[in-house]
């Protein structure tokens, strides 16, 4: 059994020996188990599962501070009508193959405030951007996307 079902199953029996069925508690079941696993190791052998699980959290962490800092981003060019805005389409090659891959790069990136994926080409070897304001380098904000989101994601999902 992977060691994320079995995680999942001891936060859920976590839940249904407390009685208290919320998100909280479930969260903290699933804490305890990987606790829990992660000390089992020996027993149990060794998994990618706690690399991965730590790839995940800092993914997530990742994507919040992007998100944060595109809203401040964008709350400054609402404040400041004079700013002088370059909207623009940028093509980023990709390195993610798969459909999943390549879908969730996509929609991480319309979710992030001023940017928004149009279209992926149909080698699938290309993902065109739309963005609010691409500054003054264009290399940049592929670099940031290939750099930061992509990179990111592909270690999490391989």
């Amino acid at each position: 059994m992977s060691a994320f079902l079995l995680n999942l199953l001891l936060a859920l029996a976590w839940v249904a020996l407390t009685g208290r069925f919320n998100t909280v508690n479930f969260a903290f079941g699933f804490a305890l188990g990987y606790g829990a696993l992660w000390l089992a190791q020996r027993v149990l052998g060794p998994s990618s599962y706690f690399g991965k699980a730590r790839r995940f959290l800092g993914f997530l962490l990742f994507f919040l501070w992007e998100v944060i800092q595109a809203n401040l981003h964008v709350a400054y060019i609402v404040l400041h009508p004079r700013y002088r805005l370059r909207p623009s389409v940028v093509a980023v090659p990709l390195d993610a193959r798969s459909d999943a891959e390549i879908t969730l790069l996509a929609n991480l990136i319309t979710l992030t405030p001023g940017s928004l994926s149009i279209d992926v080409s149909a080698d699938r070897k290309v993902l065109y951007i739309h963005t609010m304001d691409m500054g003054e380098d264009p290399a940049r904000f592929r670099r940031e996307i290939k750099e930061g989101f992509e990179r990111r994601l592909l270690e999490v999902m391989r």
